[in-house]
């Protein structure tokens, strides 16, 4: 079926380097309109996340053998609730590239689809351990939820115990919004407003009603042409009290169909098993 609308303004340079030239396994027009889904999926994925999630569809069926097509597509289904579908992109994303650093999303997924225990399980993972700082972060809130809904107040602190917030960071009031809710579930309402104390309410406010991966980008825009230094110090590892590390490669999860480019004129619209 035809995808949404392009609009004009919109051209494949916006996209990241590094993701154009993973589009270069296409063919040259359809990696033009596969890259230009891209574009839209991440301009609307916060303003309309079911548009995104149309033009992420898009790109799937046109580009489904590419990583980070299928990880848009994982991650638009995620925004719009569609749990089943994300877990099942997300873990064709990890079957192509050998990377978990969404497995905060999955984790994050199980929960949505009513598994607190699947979540656990993932975080307990060997695969969790490989994350990064941040990642390792956001796997905790999720964790911390997961434990909240198998009524497990004291499981839901310990999940966050291990990480000291400093500055007025997005991540750091997320961590302590999180904090304060299982401090709430555990009838500790005074503990709960010290727990956010200091922070921004504004910034409180915008932290409170986001999802768990909200600094996950769904792909990098062209912004800056200059890649950071290798040897600049992680500043959430610095900020948290978590080791940051490379995530490294790791065995599929799952034996699952990888969508096919359509030929000319064909619609391909295949399901993982």
């Amino acid at each position: 079926m035809p995808g949404p609308e392009l609009p004009e303004d919109i051209t494949f340079s916006m996209l990241d380097r590094d993701v154009r030239s993973r589009l270069r396994t296409l063919s040259k027009d359809n990696a033009e309109i596969v890259g230009l889904h891209l574009v839209m999926t991440a301009r609307l994925i916060d303003e309309d996340p079911e548009l995104a999630y149309e033009h992420a569809q898009a790109a799937a069926r046109r580009g489904g053998r590419v990583d980070v097509v299928r990880e848009a597509a994982g991650l638009a289904a995620y925004r719009t609730g569609r749990f089943a579908e994300a877990l099942r992109e997300l873990r064709t994303v990890r079957r192509l590239n050998g990377s978990s650093e969404h497995l905060a999303v999955m984790a994050d997924c199980e929960r949505g689809l009513g598994r607190p225990e699947r979540a656990i399980t993932l975080a307990q993972s060997p695969e969790a351990e490989q994350l990064d700082a941040t990642g390792k972060v956001e796997l905790a809130m999720v964790v911390s939820g997961a434990r909240l809904d198998l009524g497990d107040t004291d499981g839901a602190l310990a999940a966050l115990s291990g990480f000291r917030i400093g500055g007025h960071t997005s991540l750091g009031a997320r961590v302590a919004v999180a904090k304060a809710e299982a401090l709430r579930a555990a009838g500790r309402s005074t503990e709960a407003e010290q727990a956010t104390a200091g922070f921004p309410v504004g910034l409180l406010a915008q932290v409170s009603g986001e999802v768990a991966d909200e600094d996950v980008v769904l792909f990098d825009l062209e912004e800056d042409e200059e890649a950071a230094p290798s040897d600049v110090a992680d500043p959430i590892a610095e900020e948290f009290d978590v080791d940051a590390s490379d995530i490294e490669d790791e065995a599929a999860a799952d034996d699952e169909i990888v969508r096919d480019e359509p030929s000319a004129g064909e619609d391909t619209d295949t399901e993982d098993k």
